[in-house]
């Protein structure tokens, strides 16, 4: 299956560059190629694409920045002749960062690393026809109480009771759990997705916990077992309203 993609670039000749590049990739379909932020913009948000290639200095508005408004994000590639962007992009969950300028040899490479990410994407999540519509007269005992995901070679059985936080780290994530840890390809995007919003919730960029698994909430800290996690700005009215909501027993 092709891997379809959007080139957001400024610069003509760069763009012209990914466009020639793209091309000589059988796996990858261009959908667009496009010089305006704002626009590409618009096109995302209409528009679900597999792979974003996009420069991050751009007039009206940066790569970095769109990134920060898409609600639903693609495997991202940025392209910049900056290295000091590249923090603040895996930072955003960027699959890799491509320097200006772009030898083939490197860019075939991201390539094939978004390929790997979306591979394991469709492998782990489960097929939309496997699991049906809930019927609201059926108890909470009909929803799944486990999911697989791959650790190496293995595909590994995890109960929903067992995971206690999921950390996001680049394009791995690690799911903790009181017995061991299990570091698998995947994003954090994907898994978050897949888990029951009443029994998880999304705290920080990096981190999804266990409502059942938290031991303290401290101002903008949530302590499981040992580890204490921070609960970002942008999460954080989400997390208060969950965890205040009257089925919890909680007030604020």
């Amino acid at each position: 299956m092709k891997m379809t993609c959007i080139i957001v670039e400024d610069e003509p000749m760069a763009r012209n560059l990914l466009q020639e590049y793209i091309d000589k990739i059988p796996s990858l379909e261009l959908v667009r190629a496009i010089s305006d932020p704002l626009e590409a913009m618009n096109v995302l948000r209409e528009q679900e694409v597999d792979l974003l290639f996009l420069d991050v200095q751009m007039p009206h508005l940066t790569g970095i920045s769109l990134l920060k408004v898409l609600k639903t994000k693609p495997i991202v590639i940025l392209t910049t002749a900056y290295s000091e962007y590249a923090i603040e992009g895996y930072e955003l969950d960027v699959t890799d960062y491509l320097l200006k300028p772009i030898t083939f040899e490197r860019f075939l490479k991201a390539v094939e690393k978004a390929s790997a990410i979306r591979q394991k994407d469709i492998q782990i999540e489960p097929p939309k026809t496997s699991i049906p519509e809930r019927n609201p007269t059926e108890t909470e005992s009909s929803s799944p109480h486990f999911i697989f995901v791959k650790d190496g070679t293995k595909l590994v059985k995890l109960r929903l009771s067992d995971i206690m936080y999921i950390e996001g780290l680049k394009d791995y994530v690690k799911i903790h759990t009181p017995g061991r840890n299990i570091t698998t390809l995947q994003r954090l995007k994907t898994l978050e997705d897949m888990l029951p919003t009443d029994k998880f919730i999304r705290i920080h960029h990096s981190y999804i916990i266990a409502v059942e698994w938290i031991d303290v909430v401290h101002r903008d800290q949530v302590e499981i077992g040992s580890d204490s996690l921070p609960v970002s700005d942008t999460y954080r009215k989400g997390f208060r309203d969950f965890i205040t909501d009257p089925r919890f027993g909680l007030n604020e």
